[in-house]
């Protein structure tokens, strides 16, 4: 699966990644970003998540877009053991691309364009 964050050049971008627990036992997760632009995303619920049986869980991806060319990372969920079960390991892919430049600011100025 990949997950896509595209957007305006310094936009900040949050995707959440929705996790279904269909057993009747509580999963934990550790998630971990990898890969050449990890540093770049960020986890801003923290690097945890617990989902009860029969319920869902969340996990928030944040992403400034600060440079223009694309960013690559992936997202790590690692099973923890919680009542004697683990959930299976998943990896999703994230992909970051400029889809547009914004000016912060416009400056007007009066010069002239060249002297003899």
């Amino acid at each position: 699966n990949t997950i896509d964050f595209s957007g305006a050049l310094h936009a900040t971008i949050v995707k959440q990644v929705v996790l279904k627990n269909p057993s009747n036992y509580t999963l934990a997760y550790n998630v971990i970003l990898v890969g050449r632009d990890a540093h770049d995303f960020s986890l801003p619920r923290g690097n945890t998540v617990t989902i009860p049986d029969g319920r869902q869980g969340f996990v928030n991806v944040e992403f400034t877009i600060r440079f223009l060319h694309p960013a690559e990372a992936v997202l790590l969920l690692i099973s923890n053991k919680v009542d004697g079960i683990d959930g299976a390991p998943m990896a999703f892919s994230l992909k970051a691309e400029v889809k547009s430049i914004e000016p912060l600011a416009i400056i007007r100025c009066r010069s002239p364009c060249y002297e003899l």
